[in-house]
């Protein structure tokens, strides 16, 4: 069944723009922009320029013109960069309107022990620990779990997903999301979370840009970026006193344009709208992220634990040979096998139907089987089979058709019924466990006459995608309550790195603290209460929005979609958000050593003609050199909104070798890109004597 996730919205919607424009005049507030200290540095002193232009323009100063295009290229640069954030931010802010239409007002029944009549209040109301009855028909009133009844629910809402699911009390399937819909039956639901506290809520918050905390990381490149415009800020105020020494003064403004160009401006400017984009990645994948923390602790996972049914597997185990005994005929097992199997409504067994009414062309018994008494499949005697005719035909796990088989024979003092086991038998079943299949064995009246061969199905794609994984230095454990026989072979088929056999809690926690005593930062997925302490451990916990509370509360991700596959999706998300930082950090920084080129020379070279050497752009005049320098500022954190919004190109590389890959495409094109590009203005201004 196909999920069907938000699709991303357009760079060029007219909405989105409309507003992004107006919230980037609004965000010109300093109690708004000081929160990101570049930027607000950069608007005090393009206000100082203003008040400059204006006192030249008061004077008939020869400088106006230049000084009011300066001013207002640096006004436009802090433009830029708000507009930057607040297109981030109108993406986030259309899918949370879109999540809060979800939202609706609802009734409850909420049930009271004083008072036999359910008692109808507004969800609201609704606190943890409440009881409330949902009837088919009627909308979840709040997120909880289902503490009696079991129901058909409609969750499509939330997860895109058309096809209802089962919810039922007890297990791990207990989860219930408030604004879906009971379809059939009825159920009683334990409140989890109180107003405000809902998934929706949660996601809505996510989305919204106002909500959004930095991260440690975004901490410390902000704390960098800002040591780095104070030193440029001293600099700049010291070259002031230089130039007045060399007897050739440079005007305030000039010193202003050094100083907006040298300051890493352009990271400054991108850096809230990566961080928003990578989120809102995160939710077009139905994906709720706790904190910005686990987002990029995802993108620095050394270690993956992935659960091998339905994450490596398809978790159905199918049957894939019938392997007959000396003596047996093959239809003649596949005849038997069919008819044991015919009760069995697992999907093993429909299975098995499956196989004998195609390979062995036994439609018209499927269609018609024998009148008797069917022996349905149950978890206890784990065998099915069909009484017709004096007949007896069973299928079912070696250990119980061995006991079935030897019951009616005498057995001597110490002996156990079925502890003998036919040697030809044995190899078949002890053949099909290596390969990581589970054996099946087929009686008729107490004779054994073969083994099935049940395969759990490795997903396509599945090694290919661990490879990826291993080429980005990422390690893969799978981990499975199989035997180490099975858990083997299943690994060597899928290519993951290692694999934890007969897991129990305690192994799985035992094994992410030794991972992490060394280091490492170690992922992984969970959906039942057993999976809560390694969820709580591990340094990203995706938990399953289907599993139990407990493990949703531990995990610091929710996926509302219920995939444990995702894992991998997270750590991509993760790592592209990372790279995409560092990328344009780079190029920025790269950036500054180009402009260095253009404004230092045409500042002192009256002063120091020598300085003639580092004019290698050959620059018209030295103010064509500033002016140029200051748009091209500006104009290059527009020209990188749709790089910062989609994220770099994400390539399965190791951290070594995307550091190389950075320094020659973000640290060589950055520093060549403002070479070409300020020359190119230059040469514009000067034809339209704008300097």
């Amino acid at each position: 069944m196909s999920k069907h996730h938000p699709a991303p919205l357009s760079l060029l919607d007219g909405t989105i723009l409309k507003q992004a424009t107006l919230r980037s005049l609004t965000k010109l507030d300093p109690r708004s922009l000081w929160r990101n200290p570049v930027m607000f540095m950069t608007e005090v002193v393009s206000g100082l320029s203003l008040l400059f232009f204006l006192r030249d323009l008061a004077q008939d100063g020869g400088h106006a013109l230049l000084f009011g295009q300066i001013a207002a290229w640096l006004i436009f640069t802090v433009l830029f960069a708000n507009f930057a954030e607040a297109i981030a931010e109108g993406r986030g802010k259309a899918q949370a309107d879109s999540l809060r239409r979800a939202k609706t007002e609802t009734m409850a029944k909420r049930l009271e022990t004083s008072c036999p009549v359910p008692v109808e209040v507004t969800a609201s109301s609704l606190r943890t620990g409440d009881i409330v009855l949902v009837e088919s028909g009627e909308a979840i009133p709040g997120d909880g779990d289902v503490i009696e009844g079991i129901a058909s629910v409609d969750e499509s809402a939330i997860t895109g997903e058309s096809a209802p699911v089962i919810r039922e009390s007890g297990g791990d399937r207990s989860a219930v999301i408030g604004g879906t819909r009971v379809l059939s039956d009825w159920i009683k639901v334990e409140i989890r979370a109180n107003p405000g506290e809902s998934f929706l809520d949660r996601m809505i918050g996510l989305v919204e840009s106002a909500k959004r905390q930095k991260t440690p990381n975004e901490i410390a490149l902000t704390i960098l970026l800002v040591g780095m415009s104070i030193v440029f800020l001293i600099t700049t105020g010291c070259l002031e006193a230089l130039g007045s020494w060399a007897g050739a003064p440079v005007p305030v403004v000039y010193l202003i344009a050094l100083l907006v160009t040298l300051i890493p401006t352009t990271i400054g400017g991108l850096l809230s709208a990566i961080g928003i984009a990578g989120m809102d990645r995160l939710v077009r994948h139905n994906i709720i992220a706790k904190s910005g923390r686990a987002v990029e602790a995802a993108g620095d996972v050394d270690i993956l634990l992935l659960d091998k049914t339905g994450t490596i597997t398809f978790g159905n185990r199918m049957a894939a040979e019938l392997v007959p005994l000396p003596g047996v005929r093959e239809r003649q097992l596949a005849e038997a096998a069919l008819l044991a199997s015919i009760s069995d409504e697992t999907p093993e067994g429909r299975s098995i139907v499956a196989l004998c009414t195609e390979r062995y062309g036994l439609k018209d018994l499927a269609a018609a089987p024998p009148t008797g008494r069917f022996i349905p499949f149950s978890a206890q005697t784990r065998i099915s089979g069909l009484d017709y005719g004096g007949v007896e035909v069973r299928k079912g796990a070696e250990d119980a058709i061995l006991a079935y088989a030897c019951a009616s024979q005498k057995t001597g003092a110490g002996q156990k019924p079925g502890a003998e086991r036919d040697p030809a038998m044995a190899a078949a079943a002890d053949r099909i466990a290596r390969s990581g299949g589970t054996p099946l064995v087929v009686a008729q009246d107490r004779r054994l006459l073969g083994v099935i061969h049940l395969k759990d199905v490795v997903k396509p794609g599945i090694r290919e995608r661990f490879a990826e994984l291993r080429r980005m230095g990422i390690r893969t454990i799978m981990i499975t309550g199989d035997n180490r026989l099975t858990a083997a072979a299943i690994a060597a088929e899928a290519g993951v790195d290692d694999y934890v056999a007969e897991a129990t809690p305690e192994k799985k926690l035992a094994l992410i603290r030794s991972e992490q005593t060394q280091g490492k930062l170690v992922a992984m997925c969970g959906d039942g209460t057993n999976d809560a302490p390694a969820l709580a451990q591990a340094d990203v916990g995706l938990a399953m929005n289907l599993g139990t509370a407990a493990a949703r509360e531990a995990g610091n991700m929710v996926d509302l979609d219920s995939d444990p596959t995702k894992l991998i999706e997270v750590v991509m998300i993760g790592k592209q958000l990372l790279m995409t930082r560092g990328s344009l950090t780079t190029f920025s920084l790269a950036n500054d050593v180009a402009k260095y080129f253009a404004i230092l020379p045409a500042l002192f070279i009256a002063a120091y003609p020598h300085l003639g050497v580092l004019n290698v752009m050959r620059l018209s005049t030295p103010e064509s050199a500033i002016l140029s320098a200051v748009i091209f500022n500006a104009l290059i954190i527009i020209a990188l909104i749709p790089l910062a919004l989609k994220g770099v190109r994400y390539r399965p590389l190791s951290a070594a070798g995307q550091l190389r890959r950075n320094l020659v495409v973000y640290g060589l094109g950055g520093l060549a890109l403002p070479f070409a590009g300020i020359k190119v203005i230059d040469l514009l201004i000067t034809a339209l004597h704008l300097a």
